[in-house]
């Protein structure tokens, strides 16, 4: 492959200790040289102000926006993991697709790869969340990876008191993501 892709990784949980996030690490972990991987925390999603086009047209835009999106720009694709907010993706997560997409002429978003693994406590495993947020991957022009498709659910039996990893299937699972991405 040669040069090496740079991977954004947006956790749409705030949550530290989130399920969330430590699928996010574990992908990271599993990437080969090739692939970059970095969770997105130059400025916590958390942070940006809620989309507001009143201040897009400010003669200052929020500094967090300007970061935000210049991070994005940066990168060769974005990894998306993130839980279930009723059966939706989390407004956090929502708010930063907003704001990477105004103004639409300069969408830090459009042509970039994308994937999304969804994770939950339950057994559906974020489903609605995922084909949610896939949804707005069509209008933002974001090519998504469409297989395999990641649904990662009863996350608290999938990792030790530390947060690493213990299930074998799923670290499989998640490798294969990755590798897949890469591709």
């Amino acid at each position: 492959m040669g040069d090496t892709l740079n991977v954004a990784v947006l956790v749409g949980s705030l949550r530290r200790g989130s399920f969330s996030r430590k699928v996010a690490h574990a992908a990271i972990a599993l990437a080969s040289n090739s692939l970059s991987m970095e969770i997105v925390e130059i400025v916590d999603i958390g942070d940006l102000p809620f989309y507001n086009e009143d201040l897009e047209d400010a003669s200052e835009k929020p500094s967090s926006w300007l970061t935000f999106r210049d991070r994005i720009r940066r990168v060769d694709g974005v990894l998306f993991v993130t839980p279930e907010y009723n059966r939706s993706v989390p407004g956090a997560l929502k708010n930063a697709l907003d704001v990477g997409s105004r103004p639409r002429v300069e969408s830090i978003w459009s042509g970039k790869p994308c994937a999304v693994i969804s994770v939950s406590l339950g057994a559906l495993g974020a489903f609605g969340a995922n084909h949610h947020l896939r949804q707005s991957f069509v209008f933002l022009d974001m090519p998504a990876m469409q297989q395999p498709e990641a649904y990662i659910g009863n996350a608290p039996s999938l990792f030790d008191g530390h947060g690493a990893l213990t299930n074998e299937k799923t670290r499989e699972f998640i490798q294969k993501i990755v590798t897949a991405f890469e591709q």
